[in-house]
């Protein structure tokens, strides 16, 4: 019988910079898996909020996302990131303190507040430390935030003034953000409690959710004419967008587990499966009840399955991620195309895109589902509280749901104070939205800049031509228009 020899490539102690600790595939996937998440949002995002939008917001929109990235970065590093994932300060909050220094970035990666403890004091589960290095970890865990504070900047795209965006940014971050990450993953009450969020149903989608309508709500509406007819720029490009998120999903929902194990490999597959099944759902939905497939709304019931699957994504078998997908694809369409319509407040809140519906509406949704649906074998592969499990499974399942609809209360009630206060401590200094001349005349008087060139240099401008009434005849009725 043959000696079995570990390659040299795989072996540990082969150089200073392979450790005994390294696990190289694991720290392969792990960056993978970050870049995969970063290019959600550049230039995921950038690409699908300047194709979404109205012509003359296309630059605006883009560079509110390609700005808030790398705002994000240099503040995840310089305080927030052990605010989300350092010691304990406060039940929901970490310490501040920068991620820059070597002696701290080359160490095994440890969550330091991640020691789960039996009622009685003894450990339940050790502290987490993935094999790879903290430098890792730290970029892993940024690009989350920053898609964060992205998606939130889709409910208030068209009007808030961008040097009010540039301050929001990073006191966002540090006053929301950090709470529910540090709740929920950090080590934090929520986390210790045993609510589940595999991915960032909480964490994530609901707190982008709740943070953009309540941001809506503070900076006021788009102009008249933008709210009566807003068309998308390029449809073709909003597609390629929508695309770079959904397959850069499988970095968000198969890092998590924080290791290229088993866990990882089920959360991919049923991000895919939900992501699927909702679109096709949303989707006939529309040729149902408006006679027509809306290409927007298929980029919606995308979104929505998406989000809904990613609190529960390593934790559910195959079959409960299609029912989760079959709700993401209806209640979110339900919620947007009826209850939007009938509820005098959601109607003088003006969500550009809306984010409540696709984030807090299916990311909750998600996280009681996955209350529901999480299955016991599945949730001792990932979950720090043994004997985990959904409520369709008996046992503490039922107590399960109700821990989800707490937690989710949690983050819910947080960022409408938060996000609230934020906004008005701003607008005492800048204007959240837009002048007037600002919101009529869009990127040009915004920036000085224009997305497209519509007409050849040196050729006479001509309305009867180029003016985007003329372009733009025929209102789109897809599900952004019609919210």
């Amino acid at each position: 019988m043959a000696a079995t020899v570990v390659p040299g490539a795989y072996q540990a102690n082969t150089s200073l910079a392979v450790t005994d600790w390294l696990n190289k595939g694991d720290n392969a996937w792990q960056m993978i898996s970050a870049t995969l998440v970063g290019l959600q949002s550049v230039p995921g995002l950038v690409i699908l909020y300047g194709s979404i939008v109205k012509k003359k917001w296309a630059v605006n929109s883009a560079f509110m996302a390609f700005y808030a990235f790398a705002a994000v970065v240099i503040c995840w590093v310089t305080w927030a990131y052990k605010m989300s994932f350092g010691e304990k300060l406060l039940p929901f909050w970490g310490k501040a303190g920068p991620a820059l220094g070597q002696k701290f970035l080359i160490g095994q990666a440890a969550l330091p507040a991640t020691v789960h403890l039996f009622k009685n004091g003894t450990t339940e589960t050790p502290m987490a430390a993935p094999y790879y290095p903290m430098a890792s970890m730290v970029w892993f865990q940024c690009v989350f935030a920053a898609i964060t504070v992205i998606l939130l900047a889709g409910s208030v795209l068209g009007r808030m003034n961008i040097k009010a965006w540039m301050t929001f940014v990073p006191l966002w971050l540090t006053f929301s953000y950090t709470v529910g990450a540090f709740s929920l993953w950090g080590g934090g009450f929520l986390y210790q409690w045993g609510v589940i969020d595999y991915s960032g149903g909480f964490v994530i989608h609901v707190s982008s959710g709740i943070g953009g309508i309540t941001t809506a709500y503070w900076v006021g509406p788009r102009s008249k004419n933008d709210r009566e007819r807003f068309p998308p720029n390029n449809v073709l490009l909003m597609l390629a967008g929508a695309g770079l998120l959904w397959l850069g999903w499988a970095g968000f929902n198969g890092g998590d587990p924080y290791s290229a194990n088993i866990d990882s490999s089920m959360a991919v597959l049923n991000t895919n499966i939900c992501a699927a099944t909702s679109l096709l759902v949303w989707t006939w939905l529309d040729v149902i009840f408006f006679n027509r497939p809306s290409v927007i709304g298929a980029v919606q019931g995308m979104m929505t399955g998406l989000v809904c699957i990613t609190p529960g994504a390593g934790l559910v078998q195959g079959w409960a991620a299609i029912v989760m997908g079959i709700l993401s694809g209806s209640v979110p369409w339900f919620t947007m195309m009826i209850v939007h319509k009938k509820w005098t407040l959601l109607q003088k809140i003006d969500d550009t895109l809306g984010v409540f519906h696709t984030h807090a509406v299916a990311g909750f949704l998600g996280c009681i589902l996955t209350g529901l649906f999480a299955e016991p074998t599945l949730c001792a592969l990932f979950l720090p509280v043994t004997n985990s499990r959904g409520g369709v499974y008996g046992g503490v399942g039922g107590v399960q749901f109700l821990k989800q609809i707490v937690g989710g209360s949690f983050i819910i009630g947080w960022n409408i104070v938060v996000t609230s206060i934020i906004c008005f401590l701003i607008s005492l200094v800048i204007p959240l939205r837009m002048s007037e001349e600002q919101l009529k005349i869009g990127d040009d008087a915004v920036h000085g800049e224009e997305a497209y060139a519509l007409w050849g240099d040196g050729e006479k401008y001509d309305t009867t031509k180029h003016s985007e009434d003329t372009m733009h005849a025929k209102t789109s009725r897809g599900a952004t228009q019609v919210v």
